[in-house]
């Protein structure tokens, strides 16, 4: 593969990739004895009481559910006054490997942040432009991308407005790093910020992209940080949120459903249905919310202000 960006969008590789999370799902729900229950109970029941019987936390379980229905493990049904769901066995999978989730512990070093940030990087190569082209942003001439990584996805959005600059604010070393191996002196479209989105000031601008970074974060500081944005954008700005959309009844995908499992273990947050994004937006001051599914992995939530 000479170049990601002449390829087709390579599902089936991404899929694959997807492989090892979904043995994990399995693996986990045999080994705390989630189809035990289901089969012993013989009647629909809700991850509140399965979370309950196998001394889970409720949050986890209800994303291992829901990761279990998206690869049609089981089946879902949300009929209850509480809207709560329940779930009811479709198979009994016995004698698979045991396994265990491992936990994303300790910084870094420089090679596995290259590392890291090459993998990010070749994602935008794959989904970015969709993402871009989600809506319109032409309107938008001065552009901050909030722990924008490599600068891949701001590389793709100059070469689509190309009157627009974008500025990517990240962590000192994250900003030095794509300095060193990502952006070349010749995209003066692109400029750097070193500073913590979260602490330090959030310069004015027209435009705040967030890539993958509402999903790492609880409720209380997501709402912080969007309230922080709003207070900076200009008026008829707006604020890009880009991340992988649920179902809203909570049916999948399965992508989404496994991104959801893994900032269960990797983060403090979770993956969101477009009414939750909707409602933090919202509730931070933004109107006009508007939620795009690509149909690749990562889809495209606009508020404006």
């Amino acid at each position: 593969m000479s170049s990601l960006e002449k390829m087709e969008y390579p599902r089936k590789l991404l899929d694959y990739m997807d492989g090892f999370a979904v043995s994990k799902t399995i693996f986990t729900a045999c080994e705390l004895g989630v189809f035990d229950l289901l089969h012993e109970v013989q009647e629909p029941i809700s991850a509140v009481a399965i979370a309950s019987r196998l001394s889970t936390s409720v949050d986890g379980m209800e994303r291992l559910l829901d990761a279990c229905v998206g690869l049609e493990l089981l089946k879902v049904d949300l009929k209850t006054s509480e809207g709560k769901e329940k779930v009811s066995m479709k198979g009994l999978l016995v004698y698979l490997q045991k396994n265990h989730l491992k936990r994303c512990t300790g910084k870094l070093s420089e090679e596995e942040m290259l590392t890291f940030i090459h993998f990010m990087d070749s994602i935008w190569n794959i989904c970015g432009k969709d993402v871009i082209q989600a809506f319109d942003f032409s309107i938008f001439h001065t552009v901050y991308d909030l722990g924008g990584c490599s600068g891949g996805l701001a590389k793709q959005f100059v070469s689509t407005y190309k009157e627009s600059t974008v500025t990517i604010m990240d962590m000192p070393k994250v900003v030095q790093t794509a300095k060193k191996h990502f952006i070349t002196e010749s995209e003066q479209q692109i400029h750097f910020l070193e500073g913590d989105f979260f602490n330090d000031p959030i310069p004015e601008a027209d435009l705040y992209i967030m890539a993958r970074i509402i999903h790492d974060w609880t409720e209380e500081k997501c709402l912080s940080l969007l309230r922080k944005i709003y207070q900076s954008c200009r008026p008829g700005g707006g604020v890009l949120i880009v991340e992988a959309l649920l179902n809203e009844d909570r049916s999948g995908p399965v992508h989404s459903q496994l991104f959801s499992l893994k900032m269960l273990v990797q983060t403090e947050g979770k993956e969101r249905m477009p009414s939750e994004y909707t409602k933090l937006l919202t509730d931070a001051g933004f109107r006009d919310i508007e939620c795009k599914v690509t149909g690749k992995l990562y889809d495209a939530i606009l508020g404006r202000k």
